[in-house]
C-alpha cells in the first residue's frame, strides 16, 4: 500500500488535470473521472487535506496537474474523461514505462516528488543481465556470489553477537534465529563486533559487482540499451511530473527511437564507490546533436537487503544523481 505522501502526490496530480480551481474543490466534487479512487480512498484524501501535514504536497501536485492540463505537449486544455491510478499494485510484466497515472488511456505520467530512485532490481538482473527482461528469481543471495568469504565471516560475527548458532552452510540463518538477529541489529549502525566484517563485505561486493557489470557490457549497443533502461527510456513516450530540489519537475520523456535521432552515447563507465552499503557508480557522456554539446549523466547503485540487515534478498536500488532537468531525453513540458 502506498504511503500518505505518495498517495497524495500521485492522486492529486491526477485531480489537477480535471479543471477544478483548487484541490479542496476537486476533493469535494469527487469527480467520476478518477476511476481508481474508492469511497474509502476519497475519505482518506480528504482527511489528509484537512489535517494539513501534507499541504505542500497537495499544492505542488495540484499545480503540476493544472500545468499538464494546459500544456501544448499534453492535454491542451481538454479535460480528460478518465484518470487511472496504479497505486501500490505490482507490475504484471516488465515495467518499460514507470507510469503512476494513465490519462484517457493514452497519456502516461510518472510522479517524482523529491525522488532519485529510478529502478529496484535483483542484483543479477542489473549487473549480469543489464536490466533485460525479467529473469527467474535467484536461488543464491548476491553476497554469496560476489563476496562469499566476507559474507560468511559477517554472518559468523553477527551470530556470535546475537548468541545464536552459526549456520552449517555459513550463510543461511535458521528461521527460528532470525528474530534474535533482527533484535541484535537494531539501530542505524552495525555493532562494533560486526563493523569490520561488514566493511569487508561492502568493499568486496562493490568491486566484484562493478567488475561483473563491466564484463557484461560486451558491445557498444549493450551500453546504450543499458543507459536507456537506467533512464527509463523505452518504446512509449511519457511524462514526469513532480518536484525537484529547487523547482517543479515537468518533463516529457522521449522514446528510444526519438532519443537515437538526437543523441549519441560517447562513453559509459562503472566503478565501485565508497559508502555505507555496497555501492557502484555509473556515468555516461552523451552528445546532443542539436547543440553539439556533451552532457554528463550519472547515478549509482546501492545493494541492500530488502527487509533490513540479513533479512530478505539483496536488492539493487538504482539512483539518478543528475537532476532530471539535465538528463538527455527529458525535455521541458511545453
Amino acid at each position: 500500500m502506498a504511503d500518505d505522501r505518495t498517495t497524495v502526490t500521485e492522486l492529486v496530480t491526477g485531480l489537477g488535470t480535471l479543471g477544478h480551481d483548487t484541490a479542496a474543490e476537486a476533493l469535494a466534487a469527487r469527480p467520476a473521472a478518477m476511476v481508481s479512487v474508492s469511497p474509502e480512498l476519497w475519505h482518506r484524501l480528504g482527511a489528509l487535506h484537512d489535517g494539513g501535514a501534507e499541504a505542500a504536497s497537495f499544492a505542488a501536485a495540484f499545480a503540476n496537474g493544472r500545468a499538464f492540463l494546459g500544456a501544448a505537449d499534453a492535454l491542451r486544455g481538454r479535460v480528460p474523461l478518465t484518470v487511472e491510478w496504479r497505486g501500490g499494485s505490482r507490475p504484471v510484466d516488465d515495467d518499460l514505462v514507470p507510469a503512476d497515472l494513465r490519462i484517457d488511456h493514452v497519456f502516461l505520467v510518472s510522479c517524482k516528488y523529491l525522488s532519485q530512485v529510478v529502478a529496484n532490481a535483483a542484483p543479477a538482473r542489473l549487473f549480469d543481465g543489464l536490466l533485460r527482461l525479467r529473469a527467474p528469481a535467484e536461488r543464491v543471495g548476491w553476497f554469496d556470489v560476489v563476496a562469499p568469504t566476507e559474507y560468511r565471516e559477517l554472518v559468523a560475527a553477527v551470530c556470535a553477537h546475537a548468541g545464536v548458532p552459526v549456520p552449517d552452510d555459513g550463510g543461511t540463518v535458521a528461521a527460528g534465529d532470525r528474530l534474535a538477529l533482527r533484535d541484535a541489529l537494531r539501530g542505524t549502525r552495525w555493532p562494533d563486533s560486526c563493523a569490520e566484517a561488514w566493511r569487508a563485505v561492502v568493499d568486496t561486493a562493490s568491486e566484484a559487482s562493478a567488475a561483473r557489470w563491466r564484463a557484461a557490457l560486451i558491445r557498444p549497443e549493450d551500453a546504450l540499451r543499458l543507459l536507456w533502461r537506467l533512464l527509463r527510456i523505452g518504446p512509449a513516450p511519457y511524462f514526469v511530473l513532480g518536484v525537484g530540489p529547487d523547482a517543479p519537475l515537468r518533463r516529457r520523456v522521449l522514446t528510444s527511437w526519438d532519443w537515437q535521432q538526437r543523441y549519441r552515447l560517447r562513453s559509459f563507465t562503472v566503478a565501485a564507490q565508497a559508502g555505507g552499503q555496497p555501492r557502484v557508480g555509473w556515468e555516461a557522456t552523451v552528445t546532443d546533436g542539436l547543440t553539439a554539446r556533451d552532457q554528463l549523466v550519472a547515478g549509482h547503485v546501492e545493494i541492500r537487503w530488502s527487509h533490513g540487515r540479513l533479512n530478505g534478498a539483496p536488492e539493487a536500488k538504482v539512483y539518478l544523481d543528475t537532476p532530471h532537468a539535465a538528463v538527455p531525453g527529458y525535455l521541458p513540458l511545453a
